[in-house]
């Protein structure tokens, strides 16, 4: 592989974050050869320097290293595992920034390994626009030596870069825990919106306080996450039985106006089902033990 190879990089998929991750490399100086599967998504990019592939067998050809991004491995299996392209990897890297989950990561990691392709998977933990910013966030796992030969590419894109660890699984394990808080609190959040819209308070009106509720949550976190690997499960300040009153408070008002309450029904009913075990006494982290139990 000649030195210009290894100092290219290659970006399949151009959704937004692809577009962004692309952008970021030609920023950075790198010779970056991009490729979409829907024809018409690299003209930008092209103007701005990218040299637009044909095919991805050709854009695999053309860097040492490739990094792809696109809507789940679904897709970015229909790539990489295409015969050309899986033999035009051989010898080079691919880290996937795809989002699913642990176990697709790590039958992807077998894919590779039996076909003498270096691989690292990885999830960008932050929107589209914060890519080749400081406040990017990107997490990664996999082969520590193969993950170090390519941080300096990877510096490209600006924010900070974790290696979690060789298990190839780990980034993809965050990133699932991860979205799981993001899209539970958000679920919340537009669910709050609508109740209190239907008593007739406005969602302006609501954002400053939802944003004091926001402060609260941060410590909450560490506290949780110490009760947790403890096995203390403190209810002291708040026990469950209190969580699971306030959540039945929060059904009513929103099935009296019709508002579907389903998420917070869920909520509330392990709640329930957690007092109903025996910890009522106990704080609202005891249900991660319970959701944990075999």
């Amino acid at each position: 592989m000649s030195s210009d190879t290894e100092k290219s990089v290659t970006v399949l998929g151009l959704g937004p974050m692809g577009q962004a991750l692309a952008g970021a490399f030609l920023d950075a100086g790198a010779r970056t050869t991009i490729w979409n599967r829907t024809p018409g998504r690299d003209r930008e990019l092209v103007e701005r320097g990218a040299v637009g592939a044909e095919s991805a067998e050709e854009a695999v050809a053309a860097s040492g290293l490739a990094v792809i991004c696109v809507v789940n491995y679904d897709a970015s299996d229909a790539i990489l595992r295409k015969e050309a392209v899986t033999d035009g990897l051989k010898g080079r890297a691919v880290v996937n920034l795809t989002a699913d989950t642990p176990g697709r990561a790590r039958d992807t990691a077998d894919w590779a390994a039996a076909h003498g392709i270096g691989y690292l998977d990885g999830a960008v933990m932050t929107p589209a626009p914060t890519i080749g910013t400081p406040a990017g966030v990107f997490i990664h796992s996999g082969p520590k030596e193969l993950y170090q030969q390519h941080r300096p590419m990877l510096d490209g894109l600006g924010g900070s870069h974790t290696h979690l660890g060789e298990e190839i699984g780990r980034a993809a394990t965050y990133d699932i825990a991860l979205l799981d808080i993001f899209w539970t609190a958000m679920a919340g959040y537009v669910h709050a919106l609508a109740v209190a819209r239907a008593e007739g308070v406005t969602a302006r009106e609501l954002a400053p306080f939802a944003k004091g509720i926001g402060a609260i949550i941060p410590p909450l976190f560490e506290q949780f996450a110490e009760d947790v690997a403890d096995g203390t499960y403190s209810g002291e300040i708040n026990p469950i039985t209190s969580a699971a009153s306030s959540m039945a408070h929060i059904v009513h008002a929103s099935e009296a106006h019709g508002i579907d309450a389903g998420v917070m029904r869920a909520a509330e009913g392990l709640a329930r089902r957690t007092i109903g075990l025996g910890h009522g006494t106990d704080g609202f982290s005891r249900i991660a033990e319970v959701l944990g139990r075999r």
